[in-house]
């Protein structure tokens, strides 16, 4: 439960060795130093990660593991976590992968990997985080989109119809929401500079891991229920989403 001034006490991260899971936690733990529980597959990230969001000012972190594609296991995550800190106040869902989307398209299952994690899981785990913030009459659960939904492009369909498909669940979730106590905050990044994209010349307006980061903070506080970062994108793409087929398929959008 929110303390008297309205801070957050108490973050579950579902993805919580990511750049922008643990810039999320920093800045939702600081101001009141928060518990946090960071989820994740890999123990040696966590605990890295864990030693950051700890430092930045948390009061407490926890770890738990968390596997995208293990759905059946999600509740029982989502319970642990419930578990370690007591209610939930925010469940940040951070997990994603971008793929290769040349090497996915001539074969194997890289892209049936991007699809299933970034859209199945993102369903499956928001789901479980819906039902228990539900059942707790009040939270505010977090779902990192990405502008690569808001239009595809050719460049990078795989990777942008998950997040278009992630993007339309999160929001249709929300208002399914309206009236329960729990709110629905979709976060839409541009290119974020960092790990994911190592080695990509960055795209106009790139933002940071801990300029998103802020940016969820900032919602969660504010009762936003749409946040672009950087906030000027909203108004590229309100442009951008209606250009003709022949004219978008044309334009310089790069990798």
């Amino acid at each position: 439960m929110r303390d008297a001034l309205g801070a957050v006490q108490s973050v579950l991260v579902l993805g919580g060795s990511s750049e922008i899971g643990v810039a999320a936690a920093c800045a939702l733990a600081a101001p009141r130093r928060a518990s946090v529980v960071l989820a994740g597959r890999h123990p040696d990230a966590l605990r890295e990660a864990a030693a950051t969001v700890s430092t930045a000012g948390a009061g407490r972190v926890e770890t738990v593991a968390f596997d995208a594609l293990a759905t059946a296991e999600h509740d029982t995550v989502i319970a642990r976590a419930a578990e370690a800190v007591g209610d939930l106040d925010v469940v940040v869902v951070a997990f994603g992968v971008l793929g290769d989307q040349r090497r996915d398209a001539v074969g194997g299952d890289g892209a049936v990997l991007v699809a299933s994690t970034n859209y199945l899981g993102g369903v499956s785990a928001g789901l479980a985080a819906a039902r228990r913030l539900v059942s707790q009459g009040h939270g505010t659960l977090v779902f990192l989109s990405s502008v690569a939904g808001e239009r595809v492009r050719k460049a990078n369909y795989v990777y942008g119809s998950s997040k278009a498909g992630l993007d339309g669940f999160a929001l249709g979730l929300g208002d399914s929401l309206a009236g329960t106590g729990v709110a629905v905050v979709v976060v839409r990044p541009g290119f974020v500079v960092g790990r994911m994209t190592a080695g990509r010349k960055p795209a106009p307006l790139a933002t940071t891991p801990e300029a998103v980061g802020a940016a969820v903070a900032s919602a969660v506080a504010g009762g936003r229920e749409l946040v672009w970062v950087p906030g000027a994108l909203r108004w590229v793409f309100a442009v951008l989403r209606h250009l003709p087929r022949p004219v978008w398929r044309r334009l310089p959008l790069g990798d």
